[in-house]
């Protein structure tokens, strides 16, 4: 037993990486994913790698199983317990108005009903001192009224829980009592940061998924155990890091993006590998592109997630990655609205039916049709899952669109792409130029199904011209979730005011040091309890800073020169590079500390292949085939090459396809690739 498991479901796919600890080798598989039954995509997956469930020692899970619940809202029946007076909170939101003139914008919709929300007389101080005890008589009360209502869940959210958690856990003693077969979250557990709204909203969407996903991964987890594995399970967080079943189950809303998470952890080792401390990860697969960048080797994360976009999405407050999520994948549908405008996504064809050219009944004209009526891939090519690509049923669906628009079919495709790759710029753009960095400045890594396709249109319409396509791009997430290590977060909230570099307040000073170690400590027993066994266990301090009258914050990575002092310097630079101001003179507050704690597993190394000359070997060439790049141009004859028989040090000009089972990458005229050392696909993107 010496096989390693990451199995990734996404919208579209199920896939599976496994690595032999013993002698190196790397298993793949990919299939359908199968959204009536999301565990019998796992062990069709692991079928597909031809990996025995008798072999499995590690295994590591990333689903979409949390996302797809709240998106949906197909939930539990879930109950609100509130601080007498607070209500409202979790309706009244923020009153934010993002669109100002937009006479249509409505606000968030709340997951638990108003019916469903109760109070309960106690009151915390902001310093977390009782100032009016809980009322364990009415606590009762309310728990046997939400028994009679026949609720599934609980979210408790007292006011200031996150300094004093004493109410909420004696509330929760009181739930279980009188709920016992109910899911009990308290928001302490969850979220330990100030703003009631967040809280709240972070509970209560924890509370709506608890028992959809606990019993969700009890069931993998026995299925595997069932099937002969002895593995342990673990799932991958949106923080980077994995966890234990218990831990997922407690707190199911870090699974919230397990699946990109993996894409960038994986983006990270390569970087280290070829020299990079600064990268943008692009993952385009069947549903979504997903786009995070990485600075300084380290892992992008937000202390928000807006669940539907921030105009009217639900905020999650949990350390996550920091992503930009656009509707366009492969599967992504092109529709019109009533002005008969064109639409690429977020309407999506899915896996069932899934688009045309997949021969399974879908009738719409999707990305994937688009790519197949240009040529940019092959009628009748393979594809996971044991389907072909049926370019009659491409031409067909983007001839209907193409009749609805008064254009020809060509024209409609390179539309259908183009509008397509311009979305998921804007994507890169909002993790860049819109907080000050220049996309040009970072190499872009493209993985996921259809990542490699497009990565040639989106780097031309950033300017990018250094492109990074790692080996088994269609698997790639699932290759990085076996490079993260277990990891805990703990955010917690307590304001004190540093001061300037030159006036330092002493108390804050003297109590800074010991309060990080503190929260390492907690987080280090964490670790400690859970059923992942890790080797070596290093920790990470941040906080959460602003100025004096300020509102909001910005986090800052504790630098490694001892001292406040150099912790108000650090966030002065954070500040300008973030805001293009700051303000040195200025006292500066800590609001909240972060600490996380990693502790280090067990990682597959990255395998180098055979070099060769810059020209390709004669058997890499399979062949060739007209590709329309623009329609003005026309088709244009285009060599295509196996991937798999390339050679580190090989040299090919677009235009130019390489292909491999699970991906295709595709090279516009003027586009160069070199093969590194690692089997890396290099590009440098033309004018």
């Amino acid at each position: 037993m010496a096989l390693r498991a990451a199995v990734d479901i996404g919208g579209t796919f199920t896939d599976v990486v496994t690595y032999d600890d013993l002698t190196g080798q790397l298993l793949l598989g990919k299939s359908l994913s199968t959204p009536q039954d999301m565990i019998q995509g796992v062990f069709d997956g692991l079928a597909a790698a031809g990996t025995a469930l008798d072999e499995l020692a590690f295994v590591i899970h990333g689903s979409t199983v949390v996302v797809n619940s709240l998106i949906e809202r197909k939930g539990a029946r879930t109950a609100l317990v509130t601080t007498a007076g607070f209500r409202d909170v979790y309706e009244i939101g923020r009153i934010n108005r993002p669109d100002a003139f937009n006479l249509a914008f409505t606000r968030h919709e709340p997951l638990v009903p108003r019916e469903l929300i109760h109070e309960v007389a106690e009151r915390l101080g902001a310093d977390g001192r009782v100032s009016t005890p809980l009322d364990e008589d009415q606590a009762r009360k309310v728990a046997r009224r939400l028994a009679a209502q026949g609720v599934e869940a609980v979210a408790v959210t007292f006011l200031h829980a996150y300094r004093n958690p004493a109410h909420e856990i004696a509330m929760g003693e009181i739930l279980r009592e009188e709920l016992p077969g109910a899911y009990v979250c308290l928001s302490h557990e969850i979220s330990r940061e100030y703003r009631e709204f967040e809280r709240t909203s972070t509970a209560a969407a924890n509370a709506f998924v608890g028992p959809l996903v606990s019993d969700y991964l009890r069931r993998l987890d026995q299925r595997l155990t069932e099937g002969g594995s002895a593995a342990p399970l673990a799932v991958m967080q949106s923080n980077g890091g994995v966890c234990d079943v218990a831990t997922a189950s407690s707190s199911c809303v870090q699974m919230l993006e397990s699946g990109p998470a993996g894409g960038v952890v994986g983006t990270i080792a390569l970087c280290e590998a070829l020299g990079y401390r600064e990268a943008i990860a692009f993952d385009m697969g069947g549903t979504t592109a997903k786009t995070a960048v990485i600075r300084d080797l380290t892992f992008p994360l937000a202390s928000d997630y807006f669940l539907g976009g921030y105009r009217t999405g639900l905020p999650i407050r949990i350390p996550c990655l920091d992503i930009v999520e656009v509707g366009t994948g492969g599967g992504s549908i092109a529709w019109l609205d009533e002005a008969r405008g064109i639409h690429v996504g977020p309407r999506s064809a899915g896996a069932d039916p899934g688009p045309a050219s997949y021969g399974r009944g879908g009738t719409q004209a999707t990305i994937t049709d688009a790519a197949v009526v240009l040529g940019h891939l092959p009628a009748g090519g393979r594809l996971a899952g044991g389907l072909r690509l049926d370019g009659d049923a491409a031409h067909r669906a983007v001839g209907a669109l193409a009749a609805e628009l008064s254009l020809g079919p060509t024209a409609t495709a390179a539309g259908v792409i183009a509008i397509g790759a311009a979305a998921m710029a804007n994507s890169v753009r909002a993790v860049t130029t819109e907080r000050g960095l220049d996309p040009r400045d970072f190499a872009l890594f493209a993985y996921g199904g259809n990542g490699p396709l497009h990565i040639s249109l989106v780097a031309r319409e950033l300017a990018i011209r250094k492109v990074v396509v790692p080996p088994f791009p269609a698997v790639f997430a699932a290759l990085g979730m076996l490079m993260a290590d277990v990891r805990r977060d703990i955010v917690q909230t307590g304001v004190r005011t540093l001061g300037t570099e030159e006036h330092i307040d002493a108390d804050t000073a003297d109590s800074l040091e010991a309060s990080f170690q503190e929260l390492e400590r907690e987080c280090a027993q964490a670790l400690r309890d859970g059923a992942v066994r890790f080797e070596g266990l290093e920790f990470q301090r941040a906080a959460d800073m602003r100025y004096v009258g300020q509102e909001h914050t910005v986090t800052v990575q504790v630098p490694g020169e001892p001292g406040a002092a150099a912790l108000k310097r650090a966030f002065d630079v954070t500040h300008g590079q973030r805001y293009g101001h700051s303000a040195p003179e200025e006292r500066a507050q800590i609001v909240s500390l972060r600490v996380s704690a990693v502790g280090t597993l067990g990682k597959p190394d990255l395998p180098k292949i055979a070099r060769g000359r810059q020209e390709p070997p004669a058997g890499a060439r399979t062949g060739g085939r007209d590709i329309v790049f623009t329609p003005a141009q026309g088709p244009v004859p285009s060599a295509v090459y196996a991937r798999e028989a390339l050679l580190a040090g090989n040299r090919i000009a677009g235009p130019a396809v390489v292909e491999e089972p699970t991906a295709t990458t595709l090279l516009r005229p003027g586009d160069t690739l070199e093969v590194d050392a690692f089997g890396n696909l290099l590009l440098t993107i033309g004018q």
